[in-house]
């Protein structure tokens, strides 16, 4: 049986870890979701969903917290860095079941944040992307609207054909 003073402070950071694996995982999800409305354009679901986002986001900021304040606590009772707790240093000081334990949630944690990287990257490329064609279809529709200027710089009329806007011919 492990002692006392140590099991509490463990099962703390523990539940906290699995905790933060299922918030990770959610966003994934979330992220996933985002790329495919990203890729298919549906704004109104686009922005729901980032609402999603930003709820996780603060859930996972909240539950990172307290699993530093879980890994100080443990940190402090196994005579590990307490200023700045590292998961593996914290696994090598305890039994093999818990250490053990402690290295796979790290190794889940780190995997899926990875992921989570990945697409933000690729969600981001997409996001631009979109916005860059959304720019040039405006720009062209702004230049179709507007037309060609009568006049140039020099104050001379411009002979030519009109371009598409112009619904006047302006002539002397």
């Amino acid at each position: 049986m492990m002692d006392e003073l140590i099991d509490r402070p463990l099962q703390k950071l523990l539940h906290n870890l699995d905790e933060l694996v299922l918030l990770y995982r959610q966003l994934l999800t979330v992220v996933r979701q985002e790329k495919e409305l990203l890729l298919s354009a549906q704004g109104s679901e686009l922005q729901e969903l980032n609402l999603q986002k930003d709820q996780l986001l603060q859930k996972i900021r909240m539950a990172d917290t307290l699993r530093q304040k879980h890994a100080q606590e443990l940190a402090g009772v196994v005579q590990a860095d307490i200023d700045n707790p590292r998961l593996l240093e914290l696994a090598q000081k305890l039994p093999v079941e818990f250490g053990d334990r402690l290295r796979h949630l790290h190794s889940t944690l780190d995997i899926v944040i990875r992921r989570l990287l990945e697409l933000n990257r690729e969600n981001e490329a997409h996001a631009k992307s979109a916005l860059q064609n959304l720019n040039g279809a405006m720009s062209n529709i702004k230049e179709t609207l507007s037309g060609k200027k009568t006049y140039e710089k020099k104050g001379q009329m411009k002979l030519g054909p009109e371009q598409a806007g112009n619904f006047v011919r302006k002539e002397i």
